[in-house]
């Protein structure tokens, strides 16, 4: 699967912080049931990669890739890890130079005009307004439409479930990433239901946007 199919597969994709190992199967199975198939774990926690391992393994339908790629060495640990596709905050001449030699189709971090110009440069036309709100929002979606109507975001970063749609009306937005979809309480309680719960009404954001 290439950027802009997984970002077509559903509107929202969750952003996923995994503490317990144990959570990572049950959590990923609870957003699959509710219909959000698109999965981003970030590598922000020791278990991380064994998380990513598991789901791969373990939850049918799911397709699961890695979250907060900084640093080349990322890419072949997330491959072995089983993961579809990885995202990035940002962008640096050496995290081009490792996409290029990895299989794991990117999802680049840009902020700025100048950003996105420097990603466009290193053939990336799918791309990631993070941190979101901070960079102007969905006012900034609009002016960045205007020099760069060939290229498709998904922006994240303090995007909540009443403000997402708002951004899935732009022509340029394919989907949005939040982390809404797993709030911290319903993780630490176990409470996949509120999660399926959650995961449905973000799948629903696909018809109406």
């Amino acid at each position: 699967m290439n950027i802009l199919s997984i970002m077509r597969s559903g509107p929202v994709i969750p952003v996923i912080v995994i503490d317990r190992l144990e959570d990572a199967v049950p959590l990923a199975r609870a957003l699959v049931t509710g219909g959000v198939r698109v999965l981003e774990l970030t590598l922000r926690t020791p278990v991380a990669l064994k998380a990513i391992e598991a789901i791969a393994n373990e939850v049918e339908g799911a397709i699961i890739g890695v979250g907060t790629i900084t640093r080349p060495e990322d890419f072949d640990a997330s491959v072995k890890a089983g993961a579809l596709f990885g995202v990035s905050p940002g962008l640096t001449p050496e995290l081009v130079a490792a996409s290029r030699d990895s299989s794991l189709p990117l999802l680049p971090g840009v902020m700025t005009p100048s950003d996105v110009i420097a990603a466009r440069a290193a053939g990336f036309t799918e791309l990631k307004l993070f941190p979101a709100q901070q960079a102007g929002g969905v006012g900034m979606l609009k002016a960045l439409g205007g020099p760069f109507p060939e290229l498709s975001f998904c922006p994240t970063g303090g995007i909540g479930a009443a403000t997402a749609p708002d951004f899935l009306a732009l022509p340029n937005v394919v989907c949005v990433g939040g982390s809404w979809l797993t709030p911290g309480d319903a993780v630490a309680a176990r409470d996949w239901g509120r999660i399926t719960a959650l995961a449905q009404d973000a799948a629903r954001l696909g018809q109406t946007a």
